[in-house]
């Protein structure tokens, strides 16, 4: 139950920091997607299925907040969260930028995608120059906020975990 609490009040923090804060803080004329470093983080952190989990809710979160198609950013992120949280079983050694490295090569695989489903459902009209910019630069923005909300949602969720009781 208490992680639960967790995943939900992440979620909504990070939909509402993006929407209202980080709407009006733009760097280089772009937003971070913040609900793309939560999957990703949450998919380092608790693997494949808690971070589907987590992109599938966020995402729809997300797509009912905008005017969009419903379920594109939901299959976006579900799909990301899923990826990432399979890739960690093959890192062999954690460095202190992997975090960091997965969130910015993370955010541009699933903006791409998200324009290539746009693309295929009609909704897209931006030049793909200007969109491969736009998914670059919001990669940087998001990677540079990594080390920032990494050690929360560690700490968070490290402290949402049941306890093992050892009984004898």
């Amino acid at each position: 139950m208490r992680r639960t609490l967790a995943l939900g009040a992440v979620i909504v923090t990070s939909l509402l920091l993006q929407s209202t804060v980080f709407a009006q803080v733009k760097l280089l004329g772009v937003r971070p997607e913040l609900l793309y470093v939560v999957t990703i983080l949450m998919a380092i952190l608790e693997g494949p299925s808690d971070g589907a989990i987590v992109g599938f809710a966020g995402g729809m979160a997300q797509d009912f907040l905008l005017d969009q198609p419903k379920g594109t950013t939901a299959l976006t992120l579900t799909l990301l969260g899923y990826t990432v949280g399979l890739a960690r079983q093959y890192i062999v050694s954690p460095s202190p930028l992997l975090p960091t490295i997965l969130v910015a090569v993370g955010t541009v695989a699933g903006m791409i995608f998200f324009e290539v489903v746009s693309f295929l459902l009609g909704q897209f009209d931006d030049p793909l120059l200007f969109s491969l910019r736009v998914a670059l630069l919001t990669a940087v923005y998001s990677a540079i906020l990594t080390p920032l909300i990494y050690p929360i949602l560690r700490r968070i969720f490290e402290r949402s975990r049941p306890r093992r009781v050892v009984r004898f």
